[in-house]
């Protein structure tokens, strides 16, 4: 019988390991014992044995041969760019008691061969079945075009002052990082807080199959993957695959500021918990009120209890993420104290709406995380509501996989800056054009809106800017682009430059 006592998680490189000060039986075990055993990766993966003994046990579960330790299962993953049946023989040299393949070796291996159809759906396969092995265990899933990272960072912050919580680790959210996020659970988890990414029909579905979630919050639906998904209905149908795989018994969260959220929620029988900035949500919030680089202050209500949040974090959309989190704790019996507690200790996740002063008194948004046009423009508002009377530039990359529709949703970037009132726009990359196109169709003059062909030649506009007064202590730097853009490396040159100049770097912004 499964004991909730003492089970504690290791974890090294891509390899999960469940130990505990005794054993217990089925399933999990002690670090000198086997954590999995053939029949548990049989029964869970629908695999067959091919070779090797029939009584064997397994340390962990590892993708990556470099990492793998003596007495892992190791499950050889196919994709664009590697075939982990490649390195079936270096596994075994490490120490792998057994293999997981969609087909037969070249060789005979001198271990425990497990075929199945699908390497990557067996490793899905076993987190459900590790998922479901937990008693008690809560299940959070969340997915949406905007808002999704900070949303679970919330939620996590919020369960964590109940219980232990296992959360995604950084960008592990799809079909390999979800499964590596929740194979760690063990019985000392009291929740799991599982983020859900896609860009393709399909993925999110198969990732709610495996997460089997007790709470599916769908945070905003905007254009983004458009390449794999082609148009904003296109993203609608497959973030509903969260909603549709979520079983009867899951509670659906409901963000009635977003009009296809809202509809899309209408075909399914869930119960719902909605949240909003309208008077018809569950959880909403009344009294939005800036504190500039400090945060926002609003009235949080629900079931008849209001309390006023003082948020750490800029911008109107970081309230109603707030609203999500606080929506998805409520679904979990999570009363209003400690969500409130939380949520106004909460900080940004790094390179997500960061705050931090540069040398010389900038005040540096850095959100280079990533970007598609619903968070862009939402940062662009944070900065419009959060500066006062200072300027404003605007530093943008490449907003990514946009298909067909990528030149008119940049030029419509570029308009949003302008209709912000930033002083600047520097932009670079494929559609630094387009930005800028629509900066100035808006209104805003050449010598104010430029494209760039290096990050260094944006560090040096911005050192023009400095020196002649147009970007001084006090003003705001907006600094956005997509992951592949890197525009981290733009802070990181001009915090150098600016060092080098005899400033001093603050990392904190006053008041936060």
């Amino acid at each position: 019988m499964l004991n909730e006592n003492g089970a504690m998680m290791k974890q090294g490189g891509s390899a999960v390991t469940f130990s505990s000060e005794s054993s217990f039986g089925y399933g999990f075990t002690t670090s000198q014992n086997p954590s999995w055993n053939l029949h548990q990766v049989l029964e869970a993966t629908g695999g067959r044995l091919l070779s090797g003994p029939h009584v064997i046990g397994f340390r962990a579960i590892s993708t990556d041969s470099r990492t793998l330790e003596p007495g892992d299962l190791f499950v050889a993953l196919v994709g664009e760019n590697f075939d982990g049946h490649l390195f079936l023989e270096e596994a075994v040299r490490r120490g792998a008691a057994g293999v997981v393949v969609d087909r037969q070796p070249e060789r005979q291996l001198p271990t425990s061969v497990v075929q199945v159809k699908d390497t990557q759906k067996a490793l899905g396969d076993l987190a459900h079945y590790r998922r479901l092995q937990i008693p008690g265990l809560k299940v959070a899933a969340i997915t949406g075009s905007c808002g999704k990272t900070t949303v679970k960072e919330m939620i996590a912050a919020i369960l964590s002052l109940k219980g232990s919580v296992l959360k995604t680790k950084g960008n592990f959210n799809n079909l390999v990082g979800l499964p590596l996020s929740l194979l760690p659970v063990s019985f000392h988890h009291r929740f799991a807080v599982l983020e859900m990414g896609m860009n393709r029909p399909g993925e999110i579905g198969r990732l709610t199959k495996i997460a089997a979630p007790d709470v599916a919050l769908i945070t905003t639906i905007k254009e983004a993957h458009l390449m794999g998904l082609h148009s904003i209905e296109g993203v609608a149908r497959a973030k509903a695959e969260l909603f549709e795989q979520a079983g009867p018994a899951a509670k659906l969260v409901v963000n009635l500021d977003d009009p296809l959220v809202k509809k899309m929620a209408g075909f399914f029988p869930q119960q719902k918990i909605t949240f909003g900035t309208g008077k018809e949500a569950m959880v909403r919030a009344t009294h939005i009120v800036s504190r500039g680089a400090a945060g926002m202050t609003y009235t949080l209500h629900f079931s008849g209890i209001k309390r006023r949040v003082r948020c750490r974090m800029i911008g109107r959309h970081n309230v109603v993420n707030g609203l999500a989190a606080a929506a998805a704790c409520f679904a979990l019996g999570i009363g209003m104290e400690t969500i409130v507690e939380a949520l106004e200790t909460f900080a940004a996740p790094r390179d997500r709406m960061e705050l931090r002063e540069l040398p010389g008194g900038i005040v540096l948004l850095n959100d280079v995380y990533n970007a598609n046009p619903g968070s862009v423009a939402a940062a662009i508002e944070a900065v419009h509501g959060a500066r006062g009377k200072a300027a404003s530039v605007a530093v943008l990359g490449d907003m990514l996989e946009l298909g067909e529709e990528a030149v008119a949703l940049h030029r419509r970037i570029g308009r949003t800056v302008r209709q912000h009132e930033f002083s600047a726009l520097l932009a670079i990359g494929e559609f630094a054009a387009d930005i800028v196109k629509g900066a100035r169709l808006a209104g805003m003059s050449e010598t104010r809106a430029l494209t760039c062909a290096s990050k260094q030649e944006i560090v040096d506009q911005l050192l023009t800017m400095i020196r002649s007064g147009r970007l001084q202590a006090g003003d705001w730097l907006l600094l956005k682009g997509s992951r592949g853009m890197r525009m981290e490396e733009v802070a990181a040159g001009l915090e150098a430059a600016l060092a080098g100049n005899g400033l001093t770097a603050d990392s904190s912004i006053p008041g936060k």
